[in-house]
């Protein structure tokens, strides 16, 4: 017993000889993280984050952009419209193959989304020369826009905006009744309606002209574009335009 007590006595001597460490001050201890919660992926080391930053990132690879040309030739993008009722109604979205599958058909309005070469391309399928021949009628209009580009030196998109510009009718006649008299009156055409006329009277004439000429259907309807695009008389759209405006203004 008493070796155990000198034994005691001899450590707290030698703990209390020991020369007493110097306070840390708080700021440089660093904040203990706190321990994470269930599922949570632990947050990497700082020397980790570092070598992250200092390695360079990746340029992220451009995808090379993709030009439509409608009948893979001409473009779309470069096509204005001067006419401001028509340019809401004409698309010049650009497209590779003119044909939606009858996408907008049962729509209100549906018409004015689908692109306006489509649309003279199912207009040309009015008649009972092209009626179901979708294919025929497509060759027809690209053969006609190589016309088009071969006689005007520009491009046959803009030279049918153009034409249809020229060719869409702004009045025409309707028919009041006035108890059993009915009388012719003259009204405004809405824009939608306007390209529709302009449109129908192109195709129409185009195969109107083709009927027992020496001249296939394709440089028909070019010739009508182009005299159409000038305000040419000579147009079967233009004279129709004038005889309908001639009309509207002896009713008024």
């Amino acid at each position: 017993m008493e070796k155990e007590g000198e034994q005691d006595v001899k450590e707290t001597v030698e703990v209390a000889e020991a020369p007493p460490t110097p306070p840390v001050p708080p700021e440089s201890v660093p904040a203990p993280s706190p321990p994470p919660a269930e599922g949570e992926v632990p947050p990497p080391p700082a020397e980790e984050e570092k070598e992250k930053e200092a390695k360079p990132k990746p340029k992220p690879r451009k995808k090379p952009p993709i030009r439509m040309l409608i009948f893979d030739r001409w473009d779309m993008s470069e096509v204005t419209v001067h006419d401001a009722g028509l340019n809401r109604y004409i698309n010049l979205i650009p497209i590779v193959i003119p044909h939606t599958g009858a996408r907008w058909a049962n729509k209100p309005f549906g018409k004015a989304k689908a692109s306006i070469v489509e649309r003279i391309i199912n207009n040309m399928m009015r008649t009972e020369t092209f009626t179901g021949k979708k294919a025929k009628a497509y060759r027809t209009v690209r053969l006609a826009f190589e016309t088009i580009e071969q006689k005007a030196k520009k491009n046959p998109i803009q030279v049918l905006v153009d034409a249809l510009e020229r060719a869409a009718p702004r009045e025409e006649v309707t028919r009041l009744k006035y108890g059993g008299i009915s009388v012719p009156k003259a009204v405004d055409i809405a824009p939608s309606r306007r390209l529709d006329l302009s449109i129908r009277n192109i195709c129409a004439g185009a195969v109107q002209a083709s009927f027992k000429n020496k001249k296939s259907i394709q440089d028909c309807l070019a010739d009508e574009i182009l005299a159409a695009a000038k305000g040419d008389m000579s147009s079967a759209a233009i004279s129709r335009k004038e005889e309908l405006e001639r009309v509207a203004s002896s009713a008024r």
